[in-house]
C-alpha cells in the first residue's frame, strides 16, 4: 500500500488522553507504538509516519470541525455510549467529541481511502458526515469523502480474548496479544481466554468467548487449522486447550520476526528520533497547506 500510495500512518497520542495517562506513560506508549510500526514494515521514507502531537495543525481543525459537530450525532455514537457503560467516572469532553478529532486526522491530508478496522465503520461515516457538512455549509467541494481502505473485500474486526467483541491495548492486557509479547506471554494469554463448558446444543448459538476464537483462528492460522477445529466445534468433540495452544503457537510464528525487529529497533535511539523528526516535517507540510485553504475558505483574513 505505501508503495502505491501516499500514505500517511500516525500515533494518536492525543487521543489516549481520554484515558488520562501519566507524562511518562504518554511518552514511552508513543515512543513504542513507533516502533511496532516500523518494526511491522512501514517505511517512513516511503510513507509520512508522524506523533499526532507533533502537528498542531490538528488541533485547530479539531477546533474547526466541532464548531459544526452537533451534540446528539456525538452522543448517539455507539463507541461513546460503550465507554460511558465502561468507564462511568471518565466522561470527559474528549470521549464525546473522538469521532470529531480522529475526522481531523482524516481530513487534514484530505484522504479519500482510510484503513481502519470493521468497529470504525461508524467514526469514519461520521468523517464523511463533516466533510459534506463543511462542503455544504461553505459552499465548496475541499473535503473529499474518505471511505475505508481493505485489502480482500471485507473490514476486519479482531476480537478479544477476554470475551469482549474487540481488541485493544485500551481494553486491559489480558484482552490483547501485543506485537512485543514474549512466546511465553503469548502462551499464558491465550491459554486464559474466555471459552465455555463445550459446544452449544441443537439450534444454540456458540458463546462469544468461543466466537472470538475461532475468528482469530480464521485470520492467523491456515485455512485448514481452522476447517479442523472448527468441524471438531460442530461435531461435538472439540478441546478448547488444544485448539488454544494451536493458535497460541500461529500467533507466535507471525508476531516472532516483529518482535526480534522491535528488539533491535528499540536499541537505536537515534534512528527512532529521527523519523519521528522527518515524519513530522513531512506531516505539517501537508497539514499547514490545508489549514491555511480552509481558513481562506471559512473567511479568517489578515485585518
Amino acid at each position: 500500500m505505501q508503495y502505491e500510495h501516499r500514505c500517511f500512518f500516525f500515533i494518536a497520542d492525543y487521543h489516549s488522553l481520554t484515558t488520562q495517562p501519566t507524562p511518562a506513560s504518554l511518552h514511552q506508549n508513543a515512543k513504542q507504538v513507533l516502533i511496532e510500526y516500523l518494526a511491522a514494515g512501514i517505511d517512513p521514507d516511503a510513507a509520512t509516519l508522524y506523533l499526532q502531537s507533533d502537528v498542531p495543525e490538528v488541533a485547530e481543525l479539531y477546533l474547526l470541525l466541532n464548531m459544526n459537530a452537533y451534540m446528539g450525532e456525538l452522543e448517539r455514537c455507539t463507541s461513546f455510549k460503550e465507554k460511558v457503560r465502561k468507564h462511568p467516572d471518565n466522561v470527559n469532553a474528549g470521549l464525546l467529541t473522538y469521532p470529531v478529532l480522529m475526522a481531523a486526522d482524516i481530513l487534514l491530508h484530505r484522504a479519500n481511502k482510510v484503513p481502519v478496522g470493521k468497529d470504525q465503520e461508524q467514526h469514519l461515516e461520521m468523517a464523511r458526515t463533516f466533510a459534506n457538512r463543511f462542503n455544504r455549509l461553505y459552499k465548496t467541494t475541499y473535503f473529499p469523502e474518505p471511505f475505508a481502505y481493505h485489502f480482500e473485500g471485507e473490514l476486519v474486526k479482531i476480537p478479544g480474548l477476554d470475551g469482549s467483541t474487540k481488541m485493544g491495548k485500551s481494553e486491559g492486557a489480558g484482552n490483547a496479544v501485543f506485537l512485543a509479547d514474549e512466546p511465553s506471554v503469548i502462551r499464558k494469554k491465550v491459554m486464559a481466554a474466555v471459552t465455555d463448558s463445550g459446544p452449544a446444543g441443537e439450534g444454540q448459538e456458540m458463546s462469544q468467548g468461543v466466537k472470538n476464537l475461532f475468528a482469530l483462528l480464521k485470520v492467523l492460522s491456515p485455512k485448514e487449522t481452522y476447517e479442523f477445529y472448527f468441524e471438531k466445534y460442530q461435531a461435538g468433540i472439540i478441546r478448547y486447550g488444544d485448539m488454544k495452544k494451536q493458535l497460541a503457537e500461529d500467533i507466535i510464528v507471525m508476531t516472532t520476526p516483529i518482535r526480534e525487529r522491535i528488539m533491535e529497533l528499540a536499541s537505536n535511539e537515534a534512528y527512532i528520533a529521527q523519523v519521528a523528526r522527518h515524519g513530522a516535517e513531512k506531516a505539517r507540510e501537508s497539514a499547514r497547506k490545508t489549514i491555511q485553504e480552509v481558513r481562506e475558505i471559512i473567511g479568517f483574513k489578515t485585518i
